[in-house]
């Protein structure tokens, strides 16, 4: 698989994360239901019906009404998503006009203008921004504060991370040597004192001539 294969996949995939994001920051389909309403609206009273050679036209008095109404839910489609901003005064007033287009524009584009409308209006004004995110999660492999206090030596440091003073008394003491098993000591010798043959034969001289 070549690299520019592999470059060309990651630019729609980068293009639908960002239109996700875009997305999921204002009343998209609030405003989607709301334009749709507006269309059947703003249509049905300047179409004609034809059924065979026979025409109908469905044109009514209110047909610049009926206009006027369809192109503001379009606007206020818009207007959700590129000013969320004024969410909720753009929901109310498409469900007046999803209201009003009952009476003006052929029952609101004969019930199907007026439902889209008015449930574009209702999500309009439920729909709220989420709540930001206090503190982002850290990568897997990075320890964390919890890991780093088990892991906390609290006794006192060996080597070269031991104070000076420490290391001054450890080497100002003479190194003791092992006593070896069945020797006893000299008690004239010191304390520390390792005890040997000849210091054996002598205890045992002395006590033999006294």
């Amino acid at each position: 698989m070549s690299a520019e294969s592999t470059a060309s996949r990651g630019v729609p995939n980068q293009r639908v994360r960002r239109f996700h994001e875009w997305r999921g920051s204002r009343p998209f389909w609030a405003g989607l239901f709301t334009m749709i309403g507006g269309v059947p609206i703003a249509y049905f009273p300047y179409a004609d019906l034809r059924l065979g050679n026979m025409t109908i036209a469905m044109a009514t008095t209110g047909g610049a009404g009926a206009l006027i109404i369809g192109v503001l839910l379009v606007t206020l489609g818009l207007t959700m998503w590129f000013q969320p901003v004024v969410r909720v005064f753009a929901g109310v007033a498409a469900i007046v006009l999803a209201l009003v287009s009952i009476p003006v524009s052929n029952l609101g584009g004969f019930f199907m203008g007026f439902l889209l409308a008015l449930i574009g209006g209702g999500l309009s004004v439920a729909w709220a921004p989420g709540a930001p995110v206090a503190e982002t999660a850290k990568p897997a492999g990075e320890p964390t504060d919890a890991d780093a206090g088990e892991h906390e030596y609290d006794g006192q440091p060996q080597g070269s991370e031991a104070p000076e003073e420490t290391l001054a008394v450890d080497f100002g003491k003479a190194p003791v040597p092992e006593q070896r098993t069945g020797e006893e000591p000299d008690p004239q010798a010191g304390p520390g004192a390792q005890a040997t043959e000849s210091t054996i034969d002598a205890n045992g001289g002395r006590n033999s001539a006294g």
